[in-house]
Order: C-alpha cells, then sequence, then structure tokens
C-alpha cells in the first residue's frame, strides 16, 4: 500500500499542477513561458510540479476577475430586482401621472359632449316634434 502511495502521490501532484499550469493564463506564469513550464513540469516528475506551485504562478487573483462569471459578480448592479429600483418605480409613476391626466381630459370631454347633447335637446324650438316615447 506505501508502494503505491509512493507513486501515485507524485503523480496526482503532477497531473495537478499540469492542468493548473494549463488553466493559467499566459501573462499570470511568473519567470518563464507558460510552454516552458509545462516542460518542467513533465519532465522533472517531482521537482517540477513542486517548483510550478511554490514560484510558478501569480496567485493573488485580478482585480477585475478572469471569467465572466467573476466579471458579472464583481460588477453586478446595484439593484437587483425592478421593484427595488428607485428609477424604475419613478418611472412607473410617471406613467401613471400621464395616464391619469389622459383619463380626465378623457372624462372632461365626455362630459362636455353629453352636455352639448343636452342642450341640443332642451333648444329645441316649440315647432319641433317631441321625441318619440321611447328614446
Amino acid at each position: 500500500m506505501l508502494r503505491a502511495l509512493m507513486y501515485l502521490l507524485p503523480l496526482a501532484l503532477t497531473i495537478y499542477a499540469f492542468i493548473d499550469c494549463l488553466n493559467t493564463p499566459e501573462d499570470e506564469a511568473k519567470h518563464l513561458p507558460k510552454v516552458a513550464w509545462i516542460f518542467i513540469i513533465l519532465l522533472f516528475w517531482i521537482v517540477g510540479p513542486i517548483v510550478w506551485l511554490a514560484a510558478g504562478r501569480l496567485r493573488t487573483p485580478p482585480a477585475g476577475g478572469r471569467t465572466p462569471s467573476e466579471w458579472h459578480r464583481s460588477h453586478r448592479t446595484t439593484w437587483v430586482a425592478p421593484d427595488d429600483n428607485p428609477d424604475f418605480l419613478r418611472s412607473l409613476k410617471d406613467e401613471n401621472t400621464k395616464d391619469e391626466a389622459l383619463l380626465k381630459d378623457w372624462e372632461a370631454d365626455l362630459r362636455r359632449r353629453e352636455e352639448e347633447i343636452k342642450r341640443r335637446e332642451d333648444g329645441r324650438t316649440p315647432e319641433d316634434p317631441a321625441p318619440p316615447a321611447g328614446a
């Protein structure tokens, strides 16, 4: 069991360092180009991965993030839902105000037309025949 662990542990370390080196952006590889680090990791089976993990990579993440998920997480807007956004709520209030003003104008126009129709009906001359009883 111990003999197997002596081979599996360096192999796992090499695989981990190799994958880590492949996933590391070129500008984060320190001291050497990334291709050189890959050769060092694969050629020097135990020492290469240890050197890569110790000195080969810039370990502080960039401020803006590398992946889209990191970028979106760090650049998320302040407002998550529309009902939390004061600009959106203000726009709804403005639309309601416009709709109420339009409704009042329509009601005023309807009253004016109804009064105009009443004046026409009441302002008949006596010669005019009476409207039918059912109307």
